[in-house]
């Protein structure tokens, strides 16, 4: 059959005309292919899902009673554009009580459909052909795929250990510093799990003023802390010079599928942003923005939830312990990342080796039926979530106990 002529019609920045004939497959996909390969090979064993980071269990229940009630509602019908002035009070009143933050919600909050959306329209703002965004790896490369789509490019810093998986911002050549318009950094850190410190937040902010760069502070696990309180860039005095911060409650509050979250800070960087989403979508559902806001009235239910995840995190550190790995529990989120071991043993003396994260996370899938996602962009590392279905305290022992008998079965090397 001939070639269609649209094969000639797609923009280079997804492949132009070899678009779709790649034979990459992205590390999600490969996950997803392994998961359900092992699921045919046992069909009696059950796979524990650490992989993908999405909380098993629903939004409270005044938050989903708060949605029908506005659901009904026949003022919340039409669209919402930028608008719902009651879920910007509600953020603000959040930012206030979590973390110690004033917001004023008429001109430094705006809401956004998920974080991921606002990742995608921020670069708009700011990025011309040829202009840098300063990402971290690994990391969430949303706001970099869209740097790119634009003509920009990327300046990955990579996280490591030994600088407690912050950026060494000295590291960054005075080339990049001279042509970079935005930072993104995300703390609590997914895949890390790592923290921010005020000293660091307060080191950036004045990094970005000597360098007239812009701080993306992506904090959608901000509020799920285990040690210590909850930090806000904001925190630091003068950030709001020259930064916004991103919240979401899809972490927070069990919100996953329901898509709301806010963008605060800089009043002129919550313009712009609301200009060119405004260009971009019409808004979340109203009933939705005002669920959400009566989940923001509680800030227990996040403390609740983190609880949840700190108790999970104790349990997995101990059995991964116990066959020699090196995990260190995180101050915050969800997220365990720790070297993946060398080699491994199984019961019948076969020894496998893994010259990477994704070698081990493949091996895990199809030999245990645990899936974990893979992270190789500063080293051979895995990263468990503790988001597995469980519900009780009881059910998630269960859970970790089921972890520890798959796992025992191979020695690790290291």
């Amino acid at each position: 059959m001939r070639e269609s002529y649209i094969q000639n019609l797609f923009a280079e920045r997804i492949g132009g005309a070899n678009y779709g004939k790649s034979n990459a497959i992205y590390k999600f996909e490969k996950i997803k292919r392994a998961k359900r390969a092992a699921k045919l090979a046992k069909p009696d064993l059950p796979l524990i899902d650490m992989g993908v980071g999405e909380p098993d269990d629903m939004a409270f229940p005044e938050v989903v009673e708060a949605l029908y009630a506005a659901a009904k509602d026949p003022a919340n019908r039409g669209y919402a554009d930028n608008g719902g002035r009651e879920f910007k009070v509600a953020a603000a009143g959040y930012m206030k009580a979590v973390y110690g933050v004033d917001m004023d919600p008429d001109t430094e909050i705006l809401h956004s459909i998920g974080s991921k959306a606002a990742l995608s329209i921020l670069p708009s703002c700011f990025i011309n052909p040829g202009d840098v965004a300063i990402m971290t790896v690994p990391g969430y490369p949303v706001f970099g795929t869209h740097t790119k789509y634009l003509g920009g490019e990327v300046y990955n810093v990579q996280l490591k250990a030994e600088n407690d998986f912050l950026p060494d911002l000295d590291s960054i050549p005075a080339d990049i510093l001279r042509r970079a318009k935005v930072m993104v950094v995300n703390y609590p850190n997914n895949p890390t799990g790592a923290s921010a410190t005020l000293q660091f937040f307060k080191k950036l902010v004045d990094f970005a003023k000597k360098n007239n760069i812009v701080i993306v502070s992506d904090a959608a696990y901000a509020s799920l802390v285990f040690e210590g309180e909850p930090m806000s860039i904001f925190q630091v005095e003068g950030a709001k010079d020259v930064a916004v911060e991103l919240h979401s409650l899809s972490k927070s509050h069990n919100m996953t599928g329901w898509r709301i979250g806010w963008v605060c800070g800089n009043p002129l960087i919550v313009k712009a942003y609301g200009d060119v989403k405004d260009n971009t979508d019409s808004g979340q559902f109203l009933a939705i923005q005002l669920a959400a806001a009566k989940g923001l009235e509680d800030p227990s239910i996040t403390r609740r939830i983190a609880d949840k995840y700190s108790r999970r995190m104790d349990m997995l550190v101990k059995v991964l312990s116990g066959m020699g790995f090196k995990p260190v529990k995180p101050k915050a989120s969800f997220y365990l990342y720790m070297p993946a071991p060398k080699a491994a043993v199984g019961a019948d003396g076969r020894r496998i080796e893994f010259k990477s994260g994704e070698d081990f996370s493949q091996w895990m899938i199809s030999e245990h039926l645990i899936s974990t996602v893979p992270w190789d962009d500063a080293g051979a590392y895995v990263r468990f979530s503790v988001t597995f279905e469980a519900h009780g305290a009881e059910a998630e022992k269960s859970v970790v106990a089921e972890i520890k008998r798959r796992m025992e079965t191979s020695k690790y090397e290291f």
